[in-house]
């Protein structure tokens, strides 16, 4: 992207504020020097989904901010939707690492630990977040398939089989699965894919006919669909607002939400238990969907510097254009709101979680206990 002469200049004049700081903080002994350092930032997915895209969209400036500008280097380890990277860094210690390590969860890696998914072995508590970053989602189909709605309401698609990639019934793919069997769809999984992207490959590739993606892979990989008009968006999951209610997400503003094609569906209601646990996963795993942790024992200056970093980044006169276009418009939470983010995004009610647990046992097969 081209900025022009003035935002060139509010950005090098943010990133000389941010190397002051940085430097200041380390000398005055409240931070640490990690000139010559190289961080790796583990992602426990693959590398075409929304998650590489957040990691490679902060790591270059994550560089320039850190105190000594270290080398940031995204290291991919997919598998079991997750679990697998999750489990790996929960070992890990920073006393091994010595700050240069630091581990990008999602809600894929969110709702097996809420769901107390035996095969997760790591504790959130354990970790420390330094930033937290809110995201949305859009399904979206194939223009035949679209064409079929009469509107918002998804009644005529209640007869057609669908086919979805999904990386696994416990992971953030249940906010989708679970909205489309309340709109009344026949959406079968393929489970297994190792990220997202995946899943939009799938789409592309004619294997699957109905996807969704978190929204800084629909804005890179599916927009240029949608542009092509081989996929049509179908609704975002939307956004809360101050209140606490469902509304049009900010970066897809002209497109309905889930509650807005369920209210327009007569097979699908916006009350009740089954939207109350679809709202309550939602929460958890969309407005804090993705988060950075350094490891555990993490000293304070540690937390002190990565926060600083991160902060001095969403201080940049360029960032709001940057972060949109790539991100989209969604808050990037650092020090207590990024810890009331990560409170958010592992508590969910009771009941919420009864019924999803009941649920993936009843629809998927997929047992919980044990």
């Amino acid at each position: 992207m081209t900025l022009n002469k003035t935002a060139r200049g509010a950005a090098l004049g943010a990133a000389v504020v941010a190397a002051s700081f940085a430097t200041q903080t380390v000398a005055g002994g409240h931070g640490i020097d990690l000139t010559g350092k190289t961080v790796e930032w583990v992602i426990p997915f693959s590398e075409t989904g929304g998650s590489a895209k957040w990691a490679n969209f902060y790591a270059p400036l994550l560089s320039e901010a850190l105190p000594g500008q270290p080398t940031v280097v995204v290291k991919f380890m997919p598998g079991a939707g997750s679990t697998k990277g999750a489990n790996w860094f929960q070992e890990q210690s920073y006393d091994d690492s010595e700050g240069t390590l630091i581990f990008g969860s999602s809600g894929s890696t969110q709702f097996p630990y809420l769901l107390g998914d035996p095969r997760v072995r790591y504790e959130y508590n354990d970790w420390n977040v330094v930033l937290a970053s809110g995201t949305g989602g859009v399904a979206y189909l194939p223009p035949a398939m679209s064409a079929k709605m009469d509107g918002m309401d998804a009644t005529a698609l209640q007869g057609e089989d669908f086919i979805y990639g999904s990386q696994g019934a416990t992971r953030l793919d249940l906010v989708p699965l679970l909205a489309w069997e309340m709109l009344g769809l026949n959406v079968e999984p393929v489970f297994g894919i190792k990220g997202r992207g995946d899943g939009r490959l799938m789409f592309e590739r004619g294997e699957a006919n109905i996807d969704y993606q978190t929204s800084s892979s629909y804005l890179k990989g599916v927009t240029p669909l949608v542009e092509a008009g081989t996929a049509v968006p179908m609704m975002s999951w939307g956004a809360l607002d101050a209140d606490g209610n469902i509304v049009r997400d900010p970066t897809f503003p002209d497109m309905p939400t889930f509650k807005e094609v369920c209210d327009a569906t007569p097979a699908c209601e916006t009350s009740g238990e089954k939207w109350d646990a679809w709202k309550a996963f939602f929460i958890a795993g969309f407005p804090a969907q993705k988060m950075v942790f350094l490891p555990a024992g993490a000293s304070n200056d540690a937390i002190v510097t990565y926060t600083a970093a991160f902060e001095a980044i969403k201080a940049r006169g360029d960032f709001a254009e940057i972060s949109g276009a790539r991100l989209g418009k969604y808050p990037q939470m650092t020090g207590d709101e990024a810890a009331g983010a990560l409170n958010s995004a592992t508590n969910v009610p009771d009941a919420a979680k009864t019924f999803v647990v009941d649920w993936l046992k009843d629809r998927y097969g997929v047992s919980l206990d044990g």
